[in-house]
């Protein structure tokens, strides 16, 4: 009986982990694009020159395995979030944007990529 407990137990978490957490998916995502101080405080915790909520502890976390996955683990909500503020980034943000590419993704295979998929919802890469 404590085998079955146990295996219950694992398969639960293994379960757990195919997604990642809907915990901060109702984070207004242009309401932090459109604010200058907000978007300084994300943009220092991806960076490590500053400090971080916890909504940006678990972005900083995640954010390497979502780019080399495509997101696989990411709900609707996180995918067009993440494929909102890469379109402002690169719109808007352009020294960021750069900065963020060099931390994320030095060799620019992210960006080789994607540059097709973030074409057809009309960013540029």
């Amino acid at each position: 009986m404590k085998l079955f407990v146990a295996i219950f137990a694992l398969l639960a978490v293994a379960a757990a982990q195919e997604v990642y957490t809907s915990k901060y998916d109702n984070i207004d995502v242009d309401e932090i694009l459109r604010s200058d101080r907000l978007f300084k405080n994300y943009f220092q915790c991806l960076t490590d020159e500053g400090r971080c909520t916890p909504e940006g502890n678990e972005l900083k976390r995640i954010l390497p395995e979502a780019l080399e996955t495509n997101c696989a683990k990411c709900s609707e909500g996180q995918r067009n979030g993440a494929i909102k503020a890469f379109g402002y980034l690169n719109a808007n943000r352009p020294e960021e944007w750069k900065i963020l590419r060099m931390r994320y993704d030095p060799e620019n295979k992210y960006v080789e990529q994607y540059r097709e998929e973030a074409e057809k919802v009309g960013i540029k890469l």
